[in-house]
């Protein structure tokens, strides 16, 4: 039973694990007493009441639902701790049926709350035991799901002579019409011509007394001429009525039944031609190697060449003889174990045609055994799925070939590279990346057709350059790589791509565009296919974006090297700080303005890393790097341990208002236990989780969207506020916003920005904010750097707005001392609102 249960409890936490393990429930949740009286007023059939009496107004809902009628029916069960016992004994005595103490077990809470409902289910179930007793027979006669007639009558065949008390709706709905046109009628007169004698003779046999009852199969027919069959049972009823003649009629539509019945009659009599149109054979045949046909049908003239009669008992060859040699033995065999297995059989194997040709087939059958569980013989049939197999056929080229140049592509060269990773040492190796990505500019002119043509030319004109020891690859769209064994030296590498350029500049040099060639020699050390990849693509990268030639030749060099070491530098860092080893992290906050009122509503908390050795390191740097290494879920909990710290210091000097956004990476909220661990955190902070704000950028999570939505409408109930970060940028829509449990919508900086350089009509920053608040979210305009920008969003309703024109982000102190002023000091602000 799914019960409506309040629960009023002060503990984010124990707010949280009471609503997982009651999701059975429909569940209501309020976290003081005034809020607990609102929800009993405005719900109705609240079945149970899970109270905190420490909660504020905690006793106060207990005596009221001890003195109130309107609130008799709600059980109360009050949370306790061991050491509250008083508060049991007072709970008891004020009407509660029941107390739960701290901390939570939930295997006993889930026993103790079934408890509860089963005695309130047991409750409404003897409540309404009378009552369903009084309706019971009735409910059986009008839902019934055969059709029931009760006649005192013995002339109700006849019509204007019925006396039918009662048909019920089973029974109007079998024949198609109701009580009253079934007395005017008479049942003889809705009756098929075809079996009405019958049914009159065994009708007048039971009148006299000569039997007791009959059954039989007719047929009605309906007001639009439709005929229904019926399963008819007729008895003799005693009422204790003094009547000429009582019976009852019990009819059950076997319409359905008929109909399939006569396709079965009909399919008997087309098998042979649906055998003979099937895309093989079905046959019947002995157990023995030869498998000796018995039954061949017409089918496999198309199939094999053959006539049918030439298998039948092998008059022209047997059928072992058509099977392809090599799948003679493993069919055997495979046969054997079937059959020992007693299950169906399935195999795919060739066969030779009598024109020789060689066709894929499909065989399913089975094991027909006798009372003594001997094979007897097999059955089954043989399908053609030679165009089946071709596009599996297909299917594996693709998945080895780049179907534009005809090359192995990227999935085929990493796996034989990891392989020659595993067994080749000892020999130089090398790949040439050319990197082709300026082709992709004339897309925009000529149309895509007309660079991919390109490119599958530069791949041909490359390809006289494969050896034995040097094979080109297809390794992305606008990528090709060569992939060289045993060269010599560096200089014979530099002579291979000068070979390269001059290729390339006989195709690409008419098109002005270029191509840029990257180096990475690899040694035994490098076993790390993504790095090697990575690497090699930074090298074509550096050689395409040199601005002094067309084509160019870069080495995966030291230089690039320097790049990837502080990549694994700033790694090192951060693993110190998620370990606590080092205090490097630290938050600076940024206001965010109500314009409405020119009052500090929140802060963003924007996390800064800053060491000696690397100075300060940019969050676009150690951003993705965290992500990257999962780093960003310890990092993440101290940005949010600091930025409840923060707030706890704002409550402690009278500020229990201003709230603080926090940057979360959808690789938190995917962890186990995000929201459960948050809720821990804000309890021991003390923190309100109304003062809490979750930023997320949406193209993070775009294929994550239902799991991380159900993560966000878990903290939106605890009263913790969602906001879509950089909206209008990646996947960002106001369709998708819809669909998300959140709150927000933060307009990214690259719209505000356009405010300055565009006239107000063709800025859409307007027409965003139109429609959030039609979705029922508040607005913030990220960015905002001059009086042009803040005016349009005055203008246009926006609601909050931060950027350097506000502030820009500031250490804890100064944050704190801002607040104290009450507002900025922005006099164009005040002027607006007078």
């Amino acid at each position: 039973m799914s019960a409506k249960i309040l629960v009023a409890v002060h503990s984010a936490a124990d707010l949280f694990t009471i609503r997982n393990l009651l999701t059975e429930h429909h569940v209501l949740t309020v976290r003081n007493g005034l809020e607990a009286m609102q929800e009993m007023n405005a719900q109705s059939e609240i079945d149970l009441i899970i109270l905190d009496l420490k909660m504020p107004g905690g006793f106060q809902v207990l005596t009221a639902l001890n003195s109130n009628e309107k609130y008799k029916k709600i059980r109360a069960i009050i949370l306790t701790k061991h050491d509250e016992l008083d508060d049991e004994s007072k709970g008891l005595k004020l009407g509660a049926v029941d107390y739960i103490r701290r901390p939570i077990h939930p295997d006993s809470f889930k026993v103790r709350i079934g408890m509860h409902i089963e005695l309130l289910k047991a409750y409404r179930l003897f409540e309404h035991a009378m009552h369903e007793n009084r309706l019971r027979c009735d409910a059986i006669f009008q839902n019934a799901p055969v059709g029931i007639a009760v006649s005192y009558s013995s002339k109700s065949h006849l019509p204007g002579e019925s006396n039918l008390i009662s048909i019920n709706p089973m029974f109007e709905q079998i024949i198609g019409r109701t009580e009253k046109e079934l007395s005017h009628l008479g049942w003889a007169g809705i009756t098929h011509p075809d079996d009405l004698e019958a049914d009159l003779d065994h009708y007048n046999r039971m009148q006299s007394g000569e039997i007791n009852g009959y059954s039989m199969e007719k047929r009605y027919i309906r007001p639009d001429g439709s005929i229904v069959w019926v399963d008819m049972v007729v008895a003799r009823l005693s009422t204790g009525k003094e009547t000429d003649f009582n019976h009852i009629c019990i009819v059950q539509d076997i319409t359905e039944r008929k109909t399939i019945e006569k396709v079965l009659h009909e399919s008997e009599r087309s098998k042979s031609v649906l055998l003979a149109s099937l895309r093989g054979l079905a046959y019947r045949c002995n157990y023995d190697h030869d498998w000796t046909m018995q039954f061949v049908s017409q089918g496999s003239y198309d199939l094999t060449g053959y006539k049918a009669e030439s298998f039948i008992n092998n008059r022209d060859l047997s059928y072992n003889e058509l099977i392809a040699p090599e799948y003679r033995e493993f069919l055997w065999q495979e046969w054997v174990r079937t059959l020992a297995e007693r299950r169906p059989f399935q195999s795919e194997y060739e066969i030779i045609t009598k024109s020789g040709q060689r066709k894929w087939v499909l065989e399913m059958g089975q094991g027909i055994y006798d009372e003594y569980g001997n094979v007897e013989a097999l059955e089954g049939i043989v399908l053609d799925i030679s165009d089946r197999k071709e596009l599996e056929l297909q299917r594996e080229y693709l998945s080895k070939y780049d179907t534009l140049t005809g090359l192995h592509n990227r999935n085929y060269f990493e796996e034989m590279l990891a392989n020659d990773i595993e067994f080749i040492s000892n020999r130089k190796r090398a790949l040439i990346n050319i990197n082709l990505s300026k082709v992709d500019l004339l897309t925009l002119t000529y149309g895509f057709h007309y660079s991919q043509v390109l490119i599958k030319k530069v791949a041909a004109a490359l390809m006289p350059l494969c050896t034995k020891d040097c094979q080109l690859y297809s390794t992305y769209t606008n990528r090709l790589t060569f992939y060289i064994h045993g060269y010599r030296d560096k200089n014979e590498l530099i002579e291979f791509c000068i070979e390269i350029e001059k290729i390339l500049e006989s195709i690409l040099s008419v098109e002005g565009t270029g191509a840029g060639i990257g180096v990475l020699e690899l040694d035994d050390s490098e076993t790390d296919v993504k790095q090697i990849m990575k690497d090699l693509l930074i090298a074509s990268e550096n050689a395409l974006n040199n601005p002094n030639q067309r084509y160019s030749i870069a080495f995966f060099d030291k230089e690039m090297e320097s790049k990837i070491l502080r990549q694994k530098m700033i790694q090192k860092v951060l693993e110190r700080i998620a370990a606590g080893e080092e205090d490097s992290l630290y938050l600076e906050y940024q206001p965010v303005l109500d314009i409405k009122c020119n009052q500090i509503c929140s802060f963003e908390a924007l996390a800064r890393v800053k060491t000696e050795e690397l100075g300060i390191i940019p969050p676009l740097e150690f951003i993705p790097i965290a992500e990257e290494t999962k780093l960003i879920i310890p990092l993440g909990k101290r940005i949010i341990y600091h930025a409840l710290s923060f707030l706890s210091k704002l409550s402690a000097k009278g500020n229990d208002t201003v709230g603080v956004s926090i940057n979360i990476s959808a690789i938190q909220l995917l962890t186990d236990h995000f929201v459960s661990d948050l809720c821990e955190l804000l309890d021991h902070m003390d923190v309100s989780p109304e003062r809490l704000i979750i930023e997320v950028t949406e193209s993070t999570f775009s294929n994550k969207l239902r799991k991380i939505n159900k993560t966000f409408g878990e903290m939106k109930a605890l009263g913790i506020e969602i906001a879509i970060d950089d909206f209008g940028t990646g996947y960002s829509s106001f369709a998708r916003s819809q669909e998300l449990e959140v709150n927000c919508l933060k307009i990214d900086k690259y719209f505000i920005g356009k405010l300055s350089c565009l006239e107000p009509e063709q800025a859409i920053t307007g027409d965003i904010i139109s429609m959030a608040h039609k979705l029922g979210r508040y607005v913030v305009a990220e960015g905002v750097e001059d009086e042009v920008q803040l005016q349009y969003l005055l203008d246009h309703g926006c609601d909050q707005v931060q950027g350097y024109l506000i502030s820009r982000p500031m250490d804890e102190e100064s944050a704190i001392e801002l607040l104290k002023k009450g507002c900025l000091s922005l006099p164009y602000l005040n002027n607006q609102s007078k």
